[in-house]
């Protein structure tokens, strides 16, 4: 789960990471308020979970309040969300820190960057030795010395390395007691007292330590729309498209494949639900919302192994008989079961296809796109 800058912030200044002054606010109405706190000029900061908020007109510079309120009301506008009003810092230089889980070693990785306030992605691929690594042993945690060793390897100065390494530490600290995933200062602030302050921060947790973690749960605000909210309320992965077809899949791999076969043959994908895996017996359930998101067709594509083909077919036919949907509905269950799902599918009025490129195909001349 990604928590928004806002909770970082909070988590790093109860660490004690220095953080700039801010103010959180959800209406207009408390803009005024929120400057009397943190005075002119400020920098307004729409909180949502995605990146490219400076180039997406999301954070912005002000320096009246005229100006603020303009602003502050056409990002509320665009966003919904919350909006995190923060103090404008004079400083140095500007540089990145982040500790995450190296897959490979199963260690910790700090890395470090002079070039903060940039895509860290974009500097490993085109300038690499540019970036400090570390790798730490969980067992022990993360040394003084391999912090020292990070900050001078950056060529800082004594009092800035000793600042940064301290922020390092308390950095890790989080990453452990959070049971995070990533956390990340980019970027952090080099101050021209030469103190050193996080201006944005990523944190997120693993979503499977997430009942050890009370203090934060998902929101409306963690997502696009109610639909993926309330399928994240029940565990089922949901994503919106804008196009015309409804995946009702089961299994990721599966999925991508379907995907990719829907756009060879020309047609597009309305939203994509998951309800293989632990899901499979939430059939009915994952149908009733499909339904409800209303796209032009939906194509059901499983290959259970584990997951039972009959169980999946079973709650598909009993949401089509309480619904009874006037949408077509394509269907190509395979796997665990797939002769009594296909009986139950055809008892349903649902014709139940064995070759899921066909039904692909078939769906796409359902909704009237244009074969390859």
């Amino acid at each position: 789960m990604k928590l928004f800058e806002y909770q970082a912030k909070e988590l790093f200044a109860e660490s004690g990471i220095p953080i700039p002054q801010n103010a959180l606010i959800g209406d207009i109405s408390e803009l005024n308020s929120a400057l009397e706190k943190i005075g002119l000029p400020c920098v307004l900061k729409a909180q949502v979970l995605q990146g490219g908020r400076g180039k997406a007109g999301l954070v912005k510079f002000v320096r009246t309040k005229e100006e603020a309120q303009k602003e502050a009301e056409r990002i509320l506008e665009a966003t919904g969300k919350k909006l995190l009003v923060e103090e404008a810092v004079p400083y140095e230089r500007e540089m990145y820190v982040s500790i995450t889980v190296d897959a490979a070693s199963g260690l910790a990785m700090v890395m470090a960057c002079l070039e903060g306030g940039v895509d860290i992605e974009q500097i490993a691929r085109t300038t690499p030795e540019k970036i400090i690594k570390e790798k730490v042993d969980m067992s022990l945690g993360l040394m003084a010395y391999q912090a020292d060793n990070i900050m001078y390897g950056l060529g800082l100065e004594q009092s800035a390395a000793k600042e940064g390494s301290k922020i390092l530490l308390k950095l890790y600290q989080l990453f452990v007691k959070y049971n995070a995933e990533l956390v990340e200062i980019n970027p952090l602030m080099i101050l021209r007292d030469g103190t050193m302050a996080a201006a944005d921060g990523k944190f997120n947790l693993d979503d499977n330590a997430l009942y050890k973690q009370n203090r934060f749960s998902l929101t409306r605000d963690h997502y696009k729309s109610d639909f993926e909210y309330e399928a994240a309320l029940d565990g089922i992965p949901y994503i919106a498209f804008e196009g015309d077809i409804g995946m009702m899949v089961a299994g990721a791999g599966l999925a991508n494949v379907v995907l990719d076969l829907i756009h060879y043959y020309g047609g597009t994908v309305a939203n994509y639900l998951e309800f293989g895996g632990p899901n499979y017996h939430k059939a009915q359930q994952c149908m009733k919302m499909m339904l409800k998101a209303k796209p032009k067709c939906i194509l059901i594509a499983t290959f259970g192994t584990i997951a039972r083909a009959d169980v999946m077919a079973q709650g598909i036919v009993e949401a089509v008989k309480e619904l009874k949907p006037e949408i077509p509905i394509v269907a190509v269950i395979r796997g665990t079961g797939e002769e009594d799902a296909q009986k139950l599918l055809r008892s349903a009025g649902l014709p139940s296809l064995s070759d899921t490129e066909e039904a692909v195909r078939k769906a796409v001349e359902i909704v009237g796109g244009a074969e390859n």
